[in-house]
């Protein structure tokens, strides 16, 4: 009974094939509310499920696991569009909150917290997705260049986010995924490898995505920035990422 629970769990820490359904429903529902539900609520309904169980994670699970974010990182790599983007990540990303639950010492609030650290950062940068939408029609990379010039504003804000996401230091992805090496490395140095594989990817696939958006030539187009009231309230949410990631990592001492 419990390896079947946790296979419903694979949906919501998204395992591959069930993470096709995550990924079919935020990109068939195209409305901004329910996508930040999504991403917000989904990964917390596994962790619930995994953390009542109360049972050790079976190592084909965490294999699974990282082959799953492995793969979703490296489809991400040639997307384009940023909801579709986010999908892949996320799904990439969720995928190794699996080896977070095997740490004994992490209790159901802090797996609360991880889960959160990890979905934040793609909410933000689903709204600056509409920033985008909303000045040029849609958020794809490649088709418009030089953003950095442009909308220097809204260009800081995606690469702050980008960083955010991919688990750079001080923010609380970066200390899920510490906490995730830790306990593999102890197991396996393959594990420990594959995961190392997987951040990569997801650094790879950011840079891409900020080259793809804010690198090239200045074009000569009217656009407005974000205001900077706006700017000053991702400003907020990101000081308070750092915050909680830092309060993490100082727990990993």
């Amino acid at each position: 009974m419990s390896e079947i629970l946790l296979i419903v769990a694979g949906l919501f820490l998204p395992l591959f094939p069930l993470s096709m359904v995550f990924t079919g429903l935020f990109n068939r529902l195209g409305n901004r509310n329910v996508r930040t539900a999504l991403l917000l609520v989904w990964p917390q309904i596994g962790l619930f499920i995994v953390s009542a169980l109360g049972v050790e994670i079976p190592g084909w699970i965490i294999v699974w696991a990282l082959l799953t974010a492995i793969l979703y990182g490296f489809r991400a790599l040639v997307l384009r569009e940023v909801g579709l983007w986010i999908s892949f990540i996320a799904t990439s990303l969720w995928a190794v909150l699996w080896l977070v639950i095997g740490v004994n010492e992490v209790s159901w609030s802090e797996l609360m917290w991880f889960g959160l650290g990890f979905s934040v950062p793609f909410v933000l940068l689903l709204l600056l997705g509409g920033e985008l939408e909303s000045r040029f029609g849609a958020a794809y990379t490649g088709l418009y260049n030089g953003l950095a010039q442009t909308l220097p504003r809204l260009s800081w804000l995606i690469v702050v986010v980008v960083l955010a996401i991919i688990a750079t230091p001080l923010f609380p992805s970066f200390s899920a995924l510490m906490t995730a090496m830790l306990n593999v490395a102890d197991d396996s140095f393959i594990l420990a490898l594959m995961l190392a594989v997987a951040w990569f990817i997801w650094g790879w696939a950011g840079a891409r995505l900020i080259q793809g958006l804010l690198i090239g030539e200045e074009r000569d187009i009217a656009v407005v920035d974000v205001t900077a009231g706006k700017a000053w309230t991702y400003v907020v949410v990101l000081g308070a990422l750092v915050y909680v990631g830092v309060c993490m990592t100082g727990g990993l001492a």
